[in-house]
């Protein structure tokens, strides 16, 4: 924990929060506090009920930008941390409060949908906006975002944009940086900035990128303008194979992509990994699932083009409409994250994500170094129930991996996060970086992967840290996401190296 360097005392911050917003804009419930200490990296805890991270003064909730402005102003000039949120759907920790006193300021109530300009082909939305609701209304209009990430039945879109979000057709339609044409974002101090929505611009860097993935380290997001796109579900054609190895399976996904096709969803998933999704059909093979999507002659174009390539290898056909079950079958709302908790207390087992992305030519190598060292170093890899990944995100020139893992839990849950999580995801993060790929791919880095921050950005690294002295001088933007911060996280979290240093140690003395 890192300790409040705000003059004021915990209630003078809450009474003069609550003159700032008004009682009607103020939580101040304790269950409700425990809840925003922490994110989904610690869910297994907090489904137990605890809670190690500091409790925030109180959730802050904006219902404009003029909110926002008012309470990053007085928390510049009192040295108050500040939490941004809006889905809650964070994975990395990025949404824990690791200093005392925090305010977490929530923007789910600017929930309104400004406009949509069929023309232009552009919408703009508070951050409150969840992208369901969007996606539901312009799809009523035959438009639609193309994002659609699993947390699409919560995700809103201040996160999305926070944390570079990414979506399940990404191939086709690309991340949320490819989406976002203009923004508005608070920064410290309450300055309010506005970058306008052009279909493209040469006058210097491009400033939406300061914003897009700040992770609330920099400023807010309040509001943002994305491109909208033609949405024809009826001329979506699905393919499916089954191949023997990844490889193979990576071969196919390259000539696809590289050849300048673009499939909605180009996927690869693992023996393992397949067996938690395709049972059914995988036969404890690799998976192949492509989709084709747009206009008739594109989708008529890309299929011909996926079966010509899935022809030149070896596969096992799968049937179509196996593929497009599992298609409408994707997304995670309430309904699972409520599954899931019931099933982490009942049974005292979980499973776990770690993604990363690396060029063409190092994806398979990195994918095998990964297994083979969990499997050989791991000392309690025998507590896993399953490791395997999938790719679901190509680009011309490389792919990602989702690294998953799942294991019986054979501790207490205050031991949990540092036996499995930590390690696992210690050594899937170094693995990226040895092989020279990025150690995060979508959802941030928030506070848990902040000890390779400045191996991942090399020699790029000062001009990460220059924004942040720059446009948070005083340090109250969450502190401890993406840049690292004393206390933020608990030793064995901020010094993962040495934990596997003595994992390898003790394998080669025993070698020797």
């Amino acid at each position: 924990m890192i300790e409040s360097r705000s003059p004021l005392s915990r209630d003078q911050i809450l009474d003069r929060l609550t003159t700032i917003l008004g009682p009607d804009q103020i939580e101040t419930d304790e269950h409700a506090l425990q809840e925003s200490s922490v994110d989904r990296f610690k869910k297994y805890q907090s489904v137990h009920g605890i809670y190690s991270a500091p409790l925030p003064v109180a959730i802050a909730y904006a219902t404009s930008t003029e909110d926002v402005a008012a309470v990053l102003a007085f928390a510049d000039e009192n040295l108050i941390n500040i939490v941004a949120r809006s889905g809650r759907t964070g994975t990395e920790g990025g949404l824990e409060t690791s200093v005392a006193d925090t305010i977490v300021l929530d923007l789910s109530r600017m929930d309104q949908i400004l406009s949509v300009d069929p023309e232009n082909m552009q919408v703009t939305v508070q951050a409150g906006v969840t992208l369901q609701t969007l996606e539901d209304q312009l799809r009523a209009q035959g438009l639609t975002t193309g994002h659609s990430p699993q947390s699409k039945p919560l995700a809103q879109y201040g996160g999305l944009v926070s944390t570079r979000s990414i979506g399940q057709f990404s191939t086709l339609y690309g991340a949320i940086e490819d989406m976002v044409v203009g923004l508005e974002a608070v920064f410290p101090g309450g300055r309010v900035t506005r970058i306008k929505a052009v279909p493209r611009r040469a006058a210097g860097p491009d400033i939406r990128h300061i914003v897009i993935g700040n992770e609330g380290a920099l400023s807010v997001v309040t509001e943002v303008t994305l491109k909208v796109f033609r949405y024809y579900p009826e001329n979506n054609r699905f393919h499916g194979a089954l191949v023997e190895d990844m490889a193979t399976g990576i071969a196919m996904l390259r000539e696809i992509i590289t050849n300048g096709f673009r499939p909605s969803v180009a996927r690869l998933y693992s023996p393992e990994d397949a067996n938690q999704h395709f049972s059914h059909f995988s036969q404890g093979k690799c998976v192949v699932v492509l989709v084709a999507e747009g206009p008739e002659g594109i989708v008529r174009a890309t299929s011909e083009e996926i079966t010509r390539v899935l022809d030149q290898h070896e596969h096992v056909k799968v049937d179509p409409s196996l593929i497009e079950a599992w298609f409408d079958n994707l997304n995670w709302g309430p309904d699972k994250i409520e599954a899931e908790k019931a099933a982490m207390l009942e049974s005292h087992h979980l499973g776990y994500t770690t993604e990363v992305s690396a060029d063409w030519s190092q994806v398979v190598d990195l994918y095998e170094s990964v297994i083979r060292r969990i499997r050989e170093e791991y000392p309690h890899a025998g507590d896993l129930t399953m490791l395997g990944g999938h790719s679901s995100h190509s680009y011309q020139t490389g792919t990602n991996m989702y690294f998953v893992y799942d294991y019986r839990i054979e501790a207490s849950p205050e031991e949990e996060i540092e036996k499995y999580h930590l390690p696992l995801n210690a050594i899937i993060v170094e693995e990226a970086l040895r092989h020279g790929g990025s150690m995060v791919h979508h959802h941030g880095i928030g506070k848990y992967r902040t000890p390779w921050t400045e191996q991942e950005h090399g020699s790029a690294y000062p001009i990460l840290a220059a924004l942040k002295q720059s446009l948070d001088p005083h340090g109250i933007m969450n502190m401890g996401t993406i840049f690292p911060a004393d206390g933020a996280i608990q030793p064995a979290a901020a010094h993962p190296q040495d934990q596997l240093a003595q994992w390898r140690h003790g394998i080669e003395g025993t070698a020797s």
